[in-house]
């Protein structure tokens, strides 16, 4: 399995990509720069460096391998355990291992592993779109004395101009400072008089409450209300929350007695068709205010109470 690609994605996104009992690809901002001998210029990248130190799994590049092919993980371990394998058989026999995009690799003189980083690829993402170009050098000193020739040939004489006289400006200047002058004395006349006769409504009004304080007098002696009598008409109370109905009257009144120390305003309120002495929850003039009060004793008190509604009244 060629892994070069998997290790090239991810370059672009970290620092260190490890290949596991292998060894490590490292990368390493480095500014933009320009070649003295042959005035090349080269955009920010990344360089790359290769530890065969750093071999211990780390997960990023299994991981990933097992996410691009769609395997296990368990998988995608004993796939990079076969490449480096491979590559170590290859470096033993004298091979060189290239990686596309990456580098070379190979066994030195004294069997140290040398790598020789790609420059095809710049795996800094901000740099992206950004290529190396050559530039023609600047002869500054051959262009300054081109210009000297020229100036020598055709002199640039400066003179100055002379301004026009503008004596308008003057008077009209004069003008507006006669305006402000006018202006500023006007307001300075006016806020003096509006100060003068508010200190004069003032005065006026003073003297308006001392003539009302000597003009009033007060009489100690008490009035006297006569007594006013309202007649307020009641309505009738004609719907009764039935508490219960009793064939002996003395049972009525103790139903009350009781209905009353509980807090009701109970009350007889005569036999019914039936000889019945009934007694009272409450007594309400208006519909609605009955009905809530049911709905209310029928929750809390007694289930068994009902709505009368008397037509006589």
């Amino acid at each position: 399995m060629r892994i070069e690609n998997y290790i090239s994605d991810l370059l672009y996104r970290y620092e260190c990509v490890t290949v596991p009992s292998f060894g490590a690809f490292i990368t390493q901002y480095q500014p933009a720069k320009v070649h003295a001998n042959t005035n090349a210029f080269y955009p920010p990248s990344k360089s790359i460096a290769f530890n065969e130190q750093l071999k211990s799994n780390d997960g990023l590049l299994t991981k990933y391998v097992a996410e691009s092919l769609k395997i296990s993980f368990e998988e995608a371990t004993q796939k990079l355990e076969a490449t480096v394998l491979t590559w170590k058989k290859a470096l033993e026999n004298g091979e060189k291992i290239e990686l596309k995009n990456v580098g070379e690799l190979w066994l030195g003189a004294e069997k140290k592993l040398l790598f020789q980083p790609s420059y095809h690829v710049n795996y800094l993402t901000s740099s992206f779109g950004l290529s190396s170009f050559v530039s023609p050098s600047v002869t500054r000193e051959e262009l300054k004395k081109e210009v000297e020739k020229i100036e020598e040939k055709a002199p640039i004489a400066f003179t100055p101009e002379r301004r026009r006289s503008r004596s308008y400006l003057k008077y009209a200047a004069v003008f507006l400072l006669a305006i402000s002058a006018g202006t500023i004395g006007y307001r300075f006349v006016d806020l003096q008089q509006k100060e003068n006769i508010q200190v004069a409504q003032q005065e006026a009004q003073k003297q308006i409450e001392r003539d009302i304080q000597k003009a009033t007098f007060f009489d100690t002696t008490p009035l006297e209300i006569p007594s006013i009598t309202l007649k307020v008409e009641k309505q009738p109370l004609k719907y009764h929350v039935i508490a219960g109905a009793f064939r002996i009257e003395e049972n009525a009144d103790k139903r009350v007695k009781q209905l009353r120390e509980k807090g009701f305003e109970a009350e007889r309120i005569g036999k019914n068709k039936y000889g019945l002495h009934q007694v009272t929850f409450a007594s309400f003039a208006e519909v609605p205010e009955a009905l809530e009060f049911l709905r209310k004793v029928k929750r809390e008190e007694s289930p068994e109470a009902w709505l009368l509604v008397d037509e006589l009244n």
